[in-house]
C-alpha cells in the first residue's frame, strides 16, 4: 500500500522542492504563500531564510543558483511587482542550477490589496509557467519545474492561487531526484547584461520560447481528456477542478504548463467538439490567446472576471452556452515563429571601440586589487559595469540595480564561505543596495561589499544623490555618510582612498581574512568632476620591456608601441600604472616638472 500524507498546497510545494533537490529557499512572507518557507525551514537539507523584500529574495536565490544549488523563491502576487526588476533580466541571463519562483495569487482578495493575475508575468518575461491544480500536483510539479529550468536555462514561474495554497489534499511521496553536482563557471557574456551581451541573449530567449512551445505540446502536464458531450473546456490550476466537477462529461484540455500554450493540442480539442469554453479566474489570459488563433470560444462574457470561482459558479455561467447552437467550425491559424534579427555587421574598415572606463578612473585600482584575491565579483548597474569588459574582465555578473549584494550573499551562503564579493556604486547603493546589505547582515551572510564612491551618479551625467546631498537645482542638502550608515546597521566598514592603491589592496586583503560581512568604501571623486591633471606619466624606455602589466589595467591613455608603451594626451596622471609596473619603467612627475 502506498504511503500517503495530507498536505496543504504550500506544504506540498516545500516538500516537492526538497524532493527535487532544492537546498536553498528564501522569500518574503505574504498570504497565501507564507507556509511554503515555514515548511521548508523544517526540512532536513534545506537552508531557508526570510529576506527583507521580494527583490532581494530573488537576487539572493540567483546567487545560490550560480553557485550550483537548486533554489526556490516564494512570494505572494504583489511581491512579484517588487521582484520584477531582477525577474525580467533573469530571463535573459538564465541560471546555473535550477531556480523556481513561486507566485501565490489571491483571487477574491482574501488578504490582498488587489487581485492581479501573475500569469501575465510569464508571458512578459517569456519564461515557462506551471500551474498545479491540487496538492499532489503542487508536490509533483516542483521536480518538473527544476528540470525545465536547467534544461532550458531559464527561471520557471510556479503560479498557485489561494485555494491551491491553503487547500489540503492527499499526496503520495515520490523517490527523491538524484542530481549531478553543478559547479560555478564564469561566463561574462551570459551573466553580465550590458547591451552588447544582452542583445545576443535576447535573441536566445526568443529561440528558447519556441523550443518551450514545442515542449508544451509534448508535455504530460498538458492533457487532453476525452468526454462524451459535444462541449470542451480549457482550464489550468484550480479552475480545472471546478470545471471538471461542473461538467464531468465535457472534453477537457487540462493545462499544467500554461505558458507557452500548446497550440496544436488546443486545435485537437476543437476537432472533437463544436463549442469550447475557457474557464479561468481573473484575466482572459488563455481566452485571448485562443481567440488570436481565430477560434470561437466562450470566455469572459460568461465567466466572471473578478473574484474566485467554484464549481457552482462555473455551472451557472456555462449552462446556457452548452445547449446553444454550435458555431461554424473554424481551422486555427497558428502564428508564425517570430523573425529574429541578425547581429549587425561592423562597418568595413572601422575599428571596434567598445566603451571603457575613463582615463584616470579610480575604479580601475579597485578592480586591479580585487583580482589578486580571487573572489567572484558580483557586479551592479553603473559606469563601473564597464569593468566587466576586456581587458579588465573584473565583474562576473550584472543583473539589475542593487543586485550585487544579494547575489553575493546567496552565492556565499550556498558555498558556506567567502566565494564572492559585491561591487556596487555609491548611487546604486542608495537606490537599492541598503536593503540587500541589511538582509545579508540579518541572515549572517559572509562576504565583502565594495562600494565604489565617486561622489556622483556618473553614468547618467553626474546627478546628485543622498550620499552627496546635491539636489537637481545644484543646491546643497544634507548628505548621508555611507560608513556611518553601514556601522549603524551593524556591519563593519572602512573607508579607503581609492587613489591609494597600496592602502586599497591592504584593506581588501585584511577584510577577506576576516569572518563574516564587511564593507569597504573606495572613495575618490569622479575624474570628470575634477579634471585638473594630477601629474604627468613618463616612460623610461630603457626599463620598459613591454611586459603588458600596465596594459592590463585597461586605461585608454596607455598604448603599446614598437618596443615600449606610449602615454597619450588622454592621461590624467592618476599613476595607477606606475604602481603596477614592476620594473620602475613608469614614473609620475608633477605637472610643472613634466612641462
Amino acid at each position: 500500500m502506498e504511503h500517503t500524507v495530507f498536505f496543504s498546497g504550500n506544504e506540498a510545494i516545500a516538500h516537492g522542492a526538497a524532493r527535487a533537490g532544492a537546498r536553498f529557499a528564501c522569500g518574503y512572507p505574504g498570504t497565501p504563500s507564507t507556509e511554503i518557507l515555514e515548511t521548508a525551514a523544517r526540512l532536513e537539507g534545506v537552508h531557508a531564510e526570510w529576506c527583507i523584500n521580494e527583490k532581494v529574495a530573488l537576487e539572493t536565490a540567483v546567487g545560490a543558483s550560480l553557485a550550483g544549488v537548486r533554489s526556490l523563491v516564494t512570494m505572494k502576487h504583489v511581491g512579484l511587482n517588487v521582484a520584477a526588476d531582477p525577474f525580467m533580466t533573469l530571463s535573459l541571463t538564465g541560471v546555473n542550477a535550477g531556480l523556481v519562483v513561486v507566485s501565490a495569487d489571491d483571487p477574491g482578495m482574501h488578504s490582498s490589496q488587489n487581485e492581479q493575475d501573475n500569469r501575465n508575468y510569464a508571458r512578459f518575461a517569456k519564461i515557462p509557467m506551471l500551474e498545479p491544480s491540487d496538492s499532489q500536483e503542487a508536490y509533483d510539479f516542483l521536480a518538473e519545474a527544476f528540470a525545465l529550468s536547467e534544461e532550458f536555462d531559464t527561471p520557471v514561474l510556479l503560479r498557485t492561487t489561494t485555494r491551491v495554497s491553503h487547500g489540503r489534499g492527499r499526496v503520495v511521496p515520490r523517490v527523491p531526484v538524484q542530481l549531478e553536482p553543478r559547479e560555478y563557471a564564469r561566463d561574462i557574456s551570459k551573466y553580465v547584461m550590458v547591451p552588447q551581451y544582452a542583445r545576443v541573449r535576447s535573441r536566445l530567449v526568443l529561440e528558447r520560447l519556441q523550443a518551450l512551445r514545442r515542449r508544451s505540446e509534448q508535455s504530460s502536464l498538458n492533457v487532453l481528456e476525452a468526454g462524451t458531450a459535444d462541449f470542451g473546456i480549457i482550464a489550468s490550476g484550480v479552475a480545472y477542478t471546478y470545471a471538471r466537477e461542473a461538467f464531468p462529461k465535457a472534453w477537457s484540455l487540462k493545462l499544467g504548463m500554461s505558458n507557452p500554450l500548446p497550440y496544436a493540442k488546443i486545435a485537437r480539442l476543437y476537432e472533437q467538439v463544436s463549442r469550447v469554453a475557457v474557464v479561468e479566474e481573473l484575466d482572459p489570459f488563455i481566452e485571448e490567446q485562443v481567440r488570436a488563433l481565430g477560434l470561437p470560444v466562450i470566455g469572459k462574457e460568461a465567466i466572471a472576471a473578478d473574484g474566485e470561482l467554484d464549481q457552482d459558479a462555473v455551472a451557472r455561467a456555462l449552462e446556457p452556452f452548452v445547449t446553444r447552437k454550435a458555431p461554424r467550425r473554424r481551422r486555427p491559424v497558428f502564428p508564425p515563429a517570430p523573425h529574429i534579427t541578425s547581429p549587425p555587421e561592423p562597418l568595413a574598415g572601422l575599428p571596434v571601440r567598445p566603451p571603457v572606463l575613463c582615463p584616470g578612473c579610480t575604479h580601475r585600482s579597485v578592480y586591479t586589487a580585487m583580482r589578486r584575491h580571487k573572489l567572484a565579483p558580483m557586479g551592479d548597474i553603473g559606469c563601473y559595469t564597464l569593468g566587466a569588459l576586456p581587458p579588465l574582465l573584473a565583474l562576473d555578473s550584472c543583473l539589475c540595480m542593487g543586485s550585487s549584494i544579494g547575489m553575493m550573499a546567496g552565492f556565499n551562503k550556498a558555498l558556506g564561505r567567502k566565494g564572492a564579493a559585491a561591487v556596487i556604486g555609491d548611487s546604486t547603493f542608495f537606490h537599492s543596495g541598503i536593503t540587500a546589505l541589511i538582509d545579508a547582515y540579518y541572515n549572517e551572510a559572509p562576504g565583502l561589499v565594495m562600494v565604489l564612491d565617486n561622489r556622483t551618479t556618473a553614468m547618467t551625467g553626474h546627478q546628485g544623490h543622498p550620499g552627496t546631498g546635491v539636489r537637481p537645482d545644484r543646491t546643497q542638502g544634507p548628505a548621508v555618510d555611507i560608513q556611518r550608515l553601514c556601522e549603524g546597521i551593524g556591519v563593519r566598514c572602512a573607508t579607503v582612498d581609492a587613489s591609494d592603491y597600496g592602502a586599497l589592496d591592504a584593506a581588501i586583503g585584511a577584510e577577506v581574512d576576516l569572518v563574516g560581512l564587511g564593507v569597504i568604501v573606495a572613495l575618490a571623486p569622479c575624474v570628470l568632476t575634477a579634471p585638473e591633471k594630477a601629474g604627468e606619466i613618463l616612460v623610461d624606455d630603457a626599463r620598459c620591456n613591454l611586459c603588458g602589466l600596465c596594459l592590463e589595467i585597461g586605461c585608454p591613455a596607455i598604448a603599446p608601441a614598437d618596443a615600449t608603451v606610449e602615454i597619450t594626451d588622454a592621461c590624467t596622471g592618476c599613476a595607477l600604472c606606475v604602481e603596477v609596473c614592476r620594473r620602475g619603467a613608469l614614473v609620475c612627475a608633477g605637472v610643472e616638472d613634466g612641462a
